[in-house]
């Protein structure tokens, strides 16, 4: 609704509101109809101002959402949440019914745990501490490829090293020589 539409709207509002006041027993029907042609301009106005549905629900977030008659808010996807919560205070956070079986392992079931993942770090000496410097790779030829494009470019470190990630950490090859450089100038003096 534009501020044009708002200021016509709420002047026919007011209008009625006034002819509402001033009715009596004895009121003319010529007034009558002026009321009732001012009601008619009133929702004309509403029938251009309104643009969306009818909401379905009272529910702010979901007006034109699915109806649940049990709902206070008629809105079932709202009571829905408030079910789960529900079910969750009374059962407990994340609690599962109950399947007939043996007692699972505290340790967990093979397809549960993680597979080793293989990945290849390219990393850069900063002059303090080695950084990664670009995304982890899973083919080390690509690695490499990339640390030696890295060294030809106009902004190349000092020094560079590519780390093997398979569930521990181990440092395959080194490029350039990592000096640890003072960040303060003059060297603290």
């Amino acid at each position: 609704m534009n501020h044009a539409q708002l200021t016509a709207l709420g002047r026919a509002l007011r209008l009625l509101g006034e002819h509402g006041e001033s009715l009596t027993g004895d009121t003319p029907d010529a007034k009558l109809h002026e009321v009732k042609a001012d009601i008619k301009r009133a929702l004309e106005l509403l029938e251009t101002t309104v643009t969306t549905a009818v909401p379905t629900t009272r529910c702010a977030e979901h007006p034109n959402g699915p109806v649940d008659e049990n709902a206070p808010d008629l809105c079932l996807l709202c009571e829905t949440r408030r079910r789960a919560a529900r079910r969750a205070e009374i059962n407990g956070p994340g609690a599962r019914p109950r399947t007939a079986g043996p007692t699972p392992s505290r340790y967990g079931v093979r397809e549960d745990r993680p597979q080793p993942q293989q990945r290849w770090l390219p990393e850069q000496w900063t002059g303090q501490e080695w950084q990664l410097c670009g995304t982890p790779r899973r083919d080390r030829h690509e690695a490499e490829l990339y640390i030696n494009a890295q060294r030809r470019g106009p902004r190349a470190a000092m020094a560079y090293r590519l780390v093997h990630e398979f569930t521990d950490y181990e440092v395959l090859r080194v490029w350039g020589t990592p000096v640890k450089v003072d960040i303060e100038p003059l060297g603290n003096l």
